[in-house]
């Protein structure tokens, strides 16, 4: 009987964990380093909502995706016309981003049930390819090729932030509570279901297991996230246009998923920062460094981690938490299980 690992850390350790994270990015981040460098934090946060939707439906729900930038473009479009066409203010224009793209996601995971594996991957591509042209298409209402200018939404008066850290703690909220309802929905026995039906689609549906509408209803959840991402991403960089929503935009949310750890949801951030820094620093040396680092980096990660940064992380995790004992129910289950082997061996 194989023995269940659960990482039970001490009261102070976890106190001292939550403290050092705290620290960083509510003080170390927004408040120590330069204006433009906090900008680039909270596009990280907003690319982390991303790829924390498509470890949903990839990682757990064995979906291929290359299509989010699609989903992305849809709520960075929906906050700027609201902003620039209706007058609205810009935070309110992020639940109606998030329920659009709730409802195309939906919409569109009926029809991706028909598809499995690279066909999947391949259809969603193609709606990654077609946004854009369709976007320059309705320029009297998108902006054309020219864009809308959403502008940066002003940190207000009474509150010692420039506009720089006010976006980057709105970043910093909403991811906070999407990572929760995400570790919720992976809780239980949801993520049984998601994971049996994505390993074993026959012996899932033995247990009930509904896979047509949990797939589609993870789809829907995962365009949620990426739509929250893009009408976030309009208010940082403040301006949005139709050549930003490209194929590469989906590949490289998908490249920082894979590096970070597809099943991991604390790699999301980890493959966050891989795509929005690693490029320019790569740039910074050679102009034509940014692709060869992407593509090195994820057969790196294929071959030497194929669990990514943050799937092994947790894997160290979880080993040094048995070597120093803060784990919970694993003696009671090896004592289980040496019992059970004695009595086996005993004589009848």
């Amino acid at each position: 009987m194989s023995v269940v690992v659960k990482p039970k850390l001490p009261l102070a350790v976890r106190v001292a964990a939550a403290a050092m994270l705290a620290v960083v990015f509510l003080y170390v981040i927004p408040f120590v380093i330069p204006s433009y460098l906090v900008s680039q934090f909270a596009t990280v946060l907003a690319f982390a909502i991303a790829i924390a939707g498509i470890n949903l439906v990839t990682g757990f729900g064995g979906a291929i995706t290359l299509g989010h930038a699609a989903f992305v473009a849809l709520g960075a479009y929906t906050t700027a016309i609201l902003v620039v066409r209706y007058g609205w203010n810009p935070y309110a224009t992020i639940p109606v981003s998030a329920a659009l793209s709730w409802v195309a996601g939906w919409c569109l995971g009926f029809p991706a049930l028909r598809l499995q594996g690279l066909y999947l991957a391949l259809g969603t591509l193609v709606l990654s390819i077609t946004v854009p042209p369709v976007l320059k298409r309705f320029d009297g209402f998108t902006g054309g090729v020219q864009g809308l200018n959403v502008g940066n939404p002003e940190a207000p008066a009474f509150l010692p932030l420039d506009d720089s850290q006010w976006i980057y703690f709105i970043c910093l909220v909403i991811a906070a509570l999407l990572y929760v309802v995400a570790r919720r929905i992976l809780s239980g026995p949801l993520r049984r279901a998601l994971v049996g039906a994505r390993d074993n689609q026959l012996v899932a549906a033995v247990m009930g297991v509904d896979r047509a509408k949990l797939t589609t209803a993870t789809f829907a959840m995962s365009s949620l996230y990426a739509g929250v991402a893009g009408s976030l991403y309009a208010m940082i960089v403040g301006f949005v246009s139709p050549d930003t929503f490209n194929v590469m935009m989906s590949l490289s949310l998908f490249v920082g998923a894979v590096v970070g750890g597809i099943t991991s949801l604390n790699g999301a951030i980890i493959g966050a920062m891989f795509i929005q820094f690693v490029p320019i620093w790569a740039s910074d040396i050679d102009v034509s460094l940014g692709g060869l680092v992407f593509g090195g980096a994820l057969i790196v990660t294929l071959v030497v981690i194929p669990v990514g940064i943050g799937g092994l992380g947790e894997r160290v995790f979880i080993w040094l938490c048995t070597r120093l004992g803060w784990v919970e129910g694993a003696r009671a289950t090896r004592a289980g299980s040496e019992a059970m082997g004695s009595a086996q061996n005993e004589p009848a």
